[in-house]
């Protein structure tokens, strides 16, 4: 089981981005991501922004004009992984004098004065709200100066800019609905980097999923930090919404009615969304889960710690057992439901008995994944100002290896219940084992593998489950499903 956030795809991070290459560009940009899915999405934007611009992408540092990486700030051996890139970089620099470096994301907000004027190793900073002004930006570069905008927006979506989908399987894609995090969890950095909350305008979410529709795109994700914030009131921050007009109020649209409009729209496609925050989660999103056939059964609820104290040290808006209530609902609702979660081990203070629960929640839900870490302090966090970080490094090894070992029962369990069933998957591309077998995933977000017949990738098809591992479902396709 991968010790890894949900939304951090180990295969994806700093994998150079190729687009269509744009006739008449001359110029040549280097990318790469590290870090979350928004982070990828964002590099899409940038890719989009900058082709106006006159630049292609390249796969080839070497013949770069611009080189941009977008950093994450969530871990340590994020930051490390970026500034190991900055260094080779540098490198290629030498070689090729014209060529300007930049970094974007959420490392640069934190680490702007380091970059720029310490360590000397960058010409372009660039928060996430900023990607707008990077022509004027790429233009100062160009003149001979620095140049940094890390201002974070009370109103940039990026709305109107469709992102240029790369390295994509273009079967699913991505598609942001909302932008920064009003929850001021104390081990987490994404509000200091990322800024309040804001949404997308519902139509705007709406379009970019028709052009994806129109490409033929099977599947999408809705993407936000904290997607079931998600509030349209005409525009503006989450938090000032009790300062809009009566009629701005009542004709509000929030997740669950956004999550209605995709799936009626656009009934051939599958939807997913991804991050939930339990605090923020309302029935009203299972009941329209229940609702659509496609609307896919799996929520990724992360919890973080299965004990009261931990849960207040670390300012999570709500209790264990209003959790288990959560998840009682959840199943009560859609039974079928999938569930995986998020677990820090050791946080600052983090007692046997806080583990314990940790470990008898687990027990409790039976999650089907799980993305466990032991926890590392986090510059400019609540925890690091405010809190000891206490718990030595074998113990909360100790502790996360115990909540992996539990996760991976469940997750055989959870596999298990598939078997024997009939199911209907996506097909995503060919499996990592074997050139003759395809794989793709059920509603439920399990991967399944199947020979390949004469399918082919995006078709929805009926799989017999047959046999599984903890993370793999083996079948045979028994038939197109007729989403096909």
């Amino acid at each position: 089981m991968d010790q890894v956030e949900k939304v951090i795809d180990e295969k994806k991070q700093g994998k150079p981005l190729l687009t269509e290459q744009k006739e008449g560009n001359s110029k040549k940009l280097f990318i790469e991501s590290y870090g979350c899915q928004m982070n990828m999405n964002d590099s899409e934007i940038v890719a989009a922004i900058l082709a106006e611009q006159g630049f292609n992408t390249t796969g080839d540092i070497n013949e770069a004009d611009l080189v941009l990486v977008n950093t994450c700030s969530i871990r340590e051996k994020a930051e490390q992984t970026v500034r190991n890139r900055l260094q080779k970089y540098n490198h290629a620099k030498k070689h090729n004098p014209k060529m300007k470096v930049g970094v974007l994301g959420c490392m640069a907000e934190r680490l702007k004065a380091k970059f720029l004027e310490e360590e000397k190793i960058v010409d372009l900073v660039v928060g996430p709200d900023a990607y707008r002004d990077l022509p004027n930006l790429v233009e100062e570069v160009e003149a001979g100066r620095d140049a940094v905008n890390v201002i974070l927006s009370k109103e940039e979506t990026y709305a109107d800019v469709s992102p240029v989908r790369l390295n994509s399987n273009g079967v699913s894609a991505f598609v942001s609905i909302t932008r920064g995090c009003d929850n001021m969890c104390t081990f987490c950095v994404v509000p200091f980097t990322r800024g309040r909350e804001r949404s997308r305008d519902p139509q705007s979410i709406i379009e970019e999923i028709r052009s994806m529709h129109e490409q033929n795109f099977k599947e999408i994700t809705l993407l936000g930090q904290n997607v079931d914030s998600y509030l349209w009131y005409g525009g503006g921050l989450k938090k000032d919404f009790h300062k809009a007009s009566e009629m701005a109020q009542a004709t509000a649209v929030n997740f669950a009615q956004l999550l209605d409009m995709c799936a009626t729209e656009f009934p051939k496609m599958r939807f997913r969304f991804s991050t939930s925050n339990p605090q923020d989660m309302t029935l009203d999103v299972i009941h329209i889960m229940a609702k659509h056939k496609n609307i896919c059964k799996y929520i990724h609820l992360p919890i973080q710690s299965g004990s009261n104290t931990m849960l207040k040290a670390m300012n999570r808006l709500h209790t264990r057992e209003e959790y288990l209530e959560l998840i009682e609902n959840i199943y009560k609702i859609v039974p079928e439901m999938n569930l995986s979660q998020d677990m820090i081990a050791g946080f600052c203070g983090e007692t046997e008995q806080d583990h314990q629960d940790t470990l008898d929640l687990m027990e409790k839900v039976k999650y089907s994944f799980g993305f466990m870490f032991a926890y590392s302090e986090r510059p400019g966090t609540l925890a690091a100002k405010k809190m000891e970080d206490d718990i030595p490094l074998a113990v909360k090894k100790r502790r996360l290896q115990e909540i992996i070992n539990l996760q991976q029962e469940h997750s055989l369990y959870r596999a298990k219940e598939h078997v024997g069933k009939v199911q209907e998957v996506l097909i995503e591309g060919t499996s990592k084992k074997s050139e003759n077998e395809w794989k793709g995933r059920n509603t439920q977000n399990t991967v399944v593998v199947f020979p390949k017949e004469h399918y082919k990738i995006g078709d929805f098809v009926n799989v017999k489950i047959e046999d599984c591992t903890s993370t793999t479902l083996k079948g045979t396709a028994v038939g197109y499903s007729e989403n096909n």
